[in-house]
């Protein structure tokens, strides 16, 4: 039995089936294109194990994976923020979606370590990026940056 609103029209109704019906093709459609990111072959092996500096001094790409564990999550944080992000804050600060979402993130992080490791990374130099990280509250998240700038920047 539909479930139906008190005073809604026919239109309305018909209206709200399609989009129900939209919403249920787009489902599927990201299981699908789930399944098939699930599916994809193995990488390539990277041409050489970067180097970052974390909290405790230099850290390997290969040093970000934790004992026992083979997945690794990186999050790379947009900090300090693209120059075109008109949105307001700092110009020079982090971006306030990363910020947004790390926050969520740092409070899951102890659910997700017993299957894969986390990092996040930015450009920003690493004294800044932690101190950032420690104004934020953030306890289980590990920030790391390259040593190395990044070829391109991107905008979240």
């Amino acid at each position: 039995m539909p479930i139906t609103y008190p005073g809604e029209s026919a239109e309305y109704r018909a209206a709200r089936d399609r989009l129900l019906e939209a919403e249920i093709r787009l489902r599927r459609q990201m299981e699908e294109v789930a399944a098939q990111r699930r599916a994809l072959p193995a990488g390539g092996p990277l041409a050489e194990d970067y180097v970052f500096q974390g909290t405790e001094g230099a850290v390997r790409f290969s040093e970000l994976f934790e004992a026992g564990l083979d997945s690794l999550v990186i999050y790379s944080f947009m900090f300090p923020r693209d120059p075109a992000d008109d949105r307001p804050g700092e110009r020079d600060g982090a971006c306030p979606s990363c910020v947004a979402l790390l926050d969520q993130l740092d409070g899951t992080a102890l659910h997700v370590a017993p299957k894969l490791s986390f990092a996040v990374i930015a450009k920003a130099p690493a004294d800044r990026l932690l101190a950032f990280g420690s104004e934020r509250g953030w306890r289980q998240t590990a920030t790391t940056t390259p040593r190395r700038p990044r070829a391109r920047s991107g905008r979240c």
